[in-house]
């Protein structure tokens, strides 16, 4: 993920070599070139997802440089992109606590045998009995229909045939480390506490939406304790985005590999205009989109 951007723009090869340098190892090689069992890892997943997404929103930037931007929003680690998108840190410092984040949960995965489930056709509600009856936890709150569960294996297959015996269209598991955003992960939290407090932060510059409150971040005390809940609260995905639509954002541009979000929104709101870039085409579309 990401090579194209790097071959295509200096500006992004620059960004790799500042990720290179601020990390201590070569993770554009991994983003580029795997192997994927190296990449799938936690600690190189959430670092290369938030560089390639980083990468995405700056080449935006240069290539759409009179496009206004209002609000920013992201889901799980994509938190931590947005608010580096808003000012809230410097990008080798998110870059460095997301990879910090990615070990502390990668070893909160291997202490446990967790794993994630998405429930498919079954409404927040049941959902939540569901996961009540099976001792696990509601993760993530998508969109309308697509919710996730995360909990213990044994306990995630139980929770799979009760959702499907309540009437959910499938109960899929995922293809996931660990248990995230449950109390799974809870021996993390901590730890990102720690590296939190030495962190410098800035109050956001624009809006940027906590996954856990689904309500604009403020100051850099609450910031620092959002960051610190979210690795085992609900991500609030759903609500978070009826509250931009609600202040007039009709328009979302979803940067980084993959276009989950984008299908999201249009669950969502199916009146929203939603544009990705996550590769040199989907650059080139959405410029030419957005200059339209």
């Amino acid at each position: 993920m990401g090579r194209d951007f790097a071959e295509q723009f200096p500006t992004a090869r620059n960004w790799f070599d500042r990720a290179e340098r601020a990390v201590g190892y070569d993770l554009a090689s991994v983003c580029f070139h795997g192997p994927e069992t190296e990449l799938l890892k936690t600690e190189n997943a959430q670092p290369g997802i938030f560089l390639v997404s980083w990468v995405a929103f700056q080449l935006l930037k240069e290539q759409a440089p009179a496009l206004p931007f209002h609000a920013a929003a992201g889901l799980s680690l994509g938190e931590f992109t947005a608010l580096t998108a808003a000012g809230t840190m410097d990008f080798e410092d998110g870059l460095r606590i997301v990879r910090q984040r990615g070990r502390f949960m990668q070893e909160a995965c291997e202490k446990t045998q967790g794993g994630m489930a998405a429930i498919v056709g079954l409404d927040e509600a049941a959902t939540r009995a569901v996961c009540e009856r099976a001792g696990v936890a509601l993760a993530n709150l998508n969109c309308p229909g697509q919710l996730v569960i995360s909990g213990e294996t044994d306990k995630i297959a139980q929770a799979c045939e009760l959702a499907t015996a309540a009437g959910a269209r499938r109960a899929l598991p995922l293809p996931v480390a660990g248990a995230y955003h449950s109390p799974l992960m809870a021996s993390a939290q901590p730890r990102l506490a720690a590296e939190l407090q030495l962190l410098p932060l800035r109050p956001p510059a624009i809006t940027v939406l906590s996954n856990v409150t689904a309500q604009p971040h403020d100051g850099p005390a609450t910031i620092r304790s959002r960051l610190v809940e979210q690795v085992t609260a609900s991500v609030r995905w759903e609500a978070s985005m009826r509250y931009l639509l609600a202040q007039g954002v009709n328009r979302f541009v979803e940067l980084g590999p993959g276009t989950a979000l984008s299908g999201f929104i249009k669950r969502i709101d199916k009146n929203a205009q939603m544009l990705n870039i996550g590769d040199l085409a989907s650059l080139n579309t959405t410029v030419a989109a957005l200059a339209a």
